[in-house]
């Protein structure tokens, strides 16, 4: 009888080619084996002699620094026993010398990073590149992330490109934006926030915690995280907001330097949180909402303070109405709620207000939102009064030398206009306001907003400017339960409009339109005025304004121009750092009948295109040209143009400086492409000028074998 030569394990093979396609991994730029919770994967285990009965063999999963049995931190599996903490792992097949193994990890295993040895006997085997990634799992049933449509999974989890909607409620248009989660070091820079979040160990198997965790560290605020936010309008010690156009180069950064990447606002937060928990394998889309309150006292009220010219005061406000405002959605089901609040849940990364002590906010169920159910974990308080606040317009007049505040109308349907994101499988904008919010009017409505006022209890209508208790108050009366529209006793209504295109170097031609319709004889006096501010609601710049007086008959409406000269707005719009809009306020006030309506609207300045010329398809590793096409059709030179141009899967984010471009003149730059990745792949590209703060434009190109 031969001695009993020891069990010893002579390498160990991954299988990643066909493990990562059945867990949908194979696009994550990564030595490492990367697989989906909940799923089996196999792996090939060679021995130096064939494996027998009385053999011992385990596969052992460790995950953090010191792995221990007790604390569910090391997993010890061998095959055919009982599971392991809902882990199990069987024989597929032996052949000689060779044995192939199938492991299925728990559909509620912690996320993250495990190290796999081998243990036969007494020996260990550590394999080469034996870390395992392990992620969330939304084509698994039993994990939480589970989502059924096919198309969904595709949009949610696996597309790396897609767009951000800004702009304004007038006109909202698409941001192109890389989220590239399957790029180099993206992955290990998820990692390693999950490892700063000092999650427990239970807490990494629940994405309501990990999202929240991720929705603290994605700003820098209070824990050195990813991203630094800077609504200043000076961007000089690091890239200002305006010119990313992808996650990519912000993740890659961080996790080399692990310190806040400079500079971010809203779209940049949700671009990055996007990506993150796309990474991670949680289904996540970015969303706007245009007219988005930022209330700070949790009334559901925002006040907006104007001169006897209508120009908006920045001094007197706390809160704020922002153009739009861009969080994400995530997917998940809520075992820590009662029923009925499942599926998507906002989570918001831009750093605005503390929740438990740090700048985080959600996951906030979306149909809590709509029902009104806003005592449920997390922040929903916060997010409903983000799409449901008033808006009440204040005038601030010197009477007798002192300041008094009156009211000059209320805006109950303003807030939380074309809730938008991506839709699936389309590059075009779906609105999914009727997610967050009963239409307007809707029986369902009222009872929504019943229900959340008997949580959140508004207090009396008055102004709450910095000296609010000094001051006294005109026409201060206290709101009823549900707010209803304005009624005007002569049916006064008001519309904003820009006659002509908005472009920079142009006269600003717009039109305030008074429409009356009641029959009668009536003098209106309206007041209009012109300003540029950021998209968060701070004003920038005075432009203009308008008073006049006019009368109107019976049912009828009028016209009234409101032109600004590109002089009294060029100089502004070269020297800010930021995007700015035009805001056009209007005040009409009808004399026999006191009657008073404000109206405001926001118009994003109208830019010539890029165009961007390449083939329709290319061939994998075959270099092919592409070529940007910039023509300036506007009346001003364009100073410091900056061309950035980034093609996952093609090429790497690249800058080509122009210059000044003038009048007429047209700007052409190329780059040589090598496709590294199949299928339909996209290059973004963005020009910057000290005039214009981004102009975007995509195309797609497919990579054949």
């Amino acid at each position: 009888v031969f001695p009993e030569t020891n069990l010893k394990v002579t390498g160990i093979d991954f299988l990643k080619s066909q493990n990562t396609r059945q867990h949908h991994t194979d696009g994550y730029n990564i030595r490492n084996l990367v697989v989906r919770r909940g799923q089996p994967f196999q792996v090939l285990v060679s021995l130096n002699r064939e494996l027998r009965p009385a053999d011992k063999l385990s596969l052992r999963f460790g995950i953090g620094e010191n792995p221990v049995k007790n604390r569910g931190s090391l997993l010890s599996l061998k095959p055919e026993r009982e599971d392991f903490n809902g882990w199990k792992i069987s024989v597929v097949k032996k052949n000689g010398k060779e044995c192939l193994l199938s492991v299925t990890s728990s559909p509620n295993a912690p996320v993250g990073k495990y190290n796999l040895h081998v243990k036969t006997g007494t020996n260990i085997f550590k394999p080469e590149d034996g870390v395992i990634y392990l992620l969330f799992n939304p084509w698994c049933e039993d994990d939480v992330v589970y989502m059924a449509s096919e198309a969904q999974k595709k949009e949610y989890v696996l597309n790396d490109t897609g767009y951000i909607y800004v702009g304004s409620a007038y006109n909202i248009y698409d941001r192109p934006w890389n989220f590239g989660q399957f790029e180099e070091l993206v992955l290990d820079a998820c990692m390693y926030l999950l490892d700063k979040s000092k999650l427990s160990l239970s807490d990494r198997r629940d994405p309501a915690s990990v999202s929240r965790a991720m929705s603290a560290l994605v700003n820098a605020n209070d824990d050195n995280g990813v991203v630094l936010g800077n609504w200043s309008g000076n961007y000089i010690s690091g890239t200002s907001p305006m010119d990313w156009i992808g996650s990519v180069t912000i993740l890659q950064k961080y996790y080399k330097t692990k310190k806040p990447v400079r500079y971010g606002q809203c779209w940049v937060f949700a671009g990055v949180l996007n990506t993150v928990m796309r990474c991670l394998g949680v289904p996540s889309r970015c969303v706007s909402t245009f007219d988005a309150a930022h209330d700070t006292e949790g009334n559901l009220r925002v006040d907006v303070y104007l001169n006897e010219r209508g120009e908006k005061l920045n001094s007197l406000s706390f809160d704020s109405v922002w153009n739009f405002h861009v969080w994400n959605d995530v997917w998940m089901k809520r075992a820590d709620l009662p029923n009925g609040f499942d599926g998507w849940q906002a989570l918001d990364s831009t750093p605005q207000e503390q929740s438990q002590g740090r700048f985080q906010c959600g996951p906030c169920p979306v149909k809590a939102v709509r029902e009104g159910d806003v005592y449920l974990p997390y922040d929903s308080k916060f997010v409903y009064a983000e799409v449901n606040a008033d808006r009440v317009y204040w005038i601030v007049k010197k009477v007798n030398g002192k300041e008094k505040y009156f009211k000059v109308g209320t805006e109950t349907q303003d807030i939380g206009k074309n809730i938008s994101t991506k839709a699936v499988g389309q590059n075009r904008r779906e609105d999914i306001t009727r997610e967050y919010k009963y239409p307007e009017g809707s029986k369902e409505e009222r009872m929504s907003m019943q229900r959340a006022y008997s949580f959140i209890r508004p207090s009396g209508l008055m102004p709450r400017s910095g000296y609010a208790s000094t001051v006294s108050v005109l026409g201060g009366n206290t709101q009823p339960l549900v707010p209803k529209e304005p009624v005007t006793k002569t049916g006064l209504h008001l519309e904003i409009n820009n006659t002509e295109p908005l472009h920079p170097g142009n006269p600003l031609e717009m039109a305030i339109t008074v429409k009356i319709s009641t029959p009668g004889n009536w003098t209106v006096d309206l007041t209009g005025s012109c300003q540029l501010q950021y998209y968060t609601g701070k004003v920038q710049a005075n432009l203009g304004t308008i008073k006049e007086t006019i009368n109107l008959e019976g049912t009828s409406e009028m016209q009234i121009p409101l032109k600004i000269a590109p002089d009294a707005y060029m100089k502004t719009l070269s020297s800010v750092e930021d995007e700015v809009l035009i805001l056009v306020t209007a005040i009409a006030e009808v004399r026999e009948t006191n009657d008073k309506l404000t109206k405001e609207t926001s118009m994003r300045f109208e830019y010539p295109p890029i165009t961007v010329q390449m083939p329709e398809t290319a061939k994998l590793y075959n270099d092919f040209t592409c070529a940007f096409i910039f023509k300036n059709q506007l009346n001003v030179i364009l100073e410091n143009c900056k061309l950035l141009v980034e093609g996952l899967g093609i090429f790497k984010m690249t800058t080509f400086e122009q210059g000044d471009i003038m009048p007429g003149r047209i700007m052409k730059s190329e780059i040589i492409c090598t496709p590294t990745r199949l299928g339909e792949k996209k290059i973004v590209a963005k020009l910057i000028s000290n005039q214009i703060k981004g102009i975007s434009t995509e195309k797609a190109i497919m990579i054949t074998e």
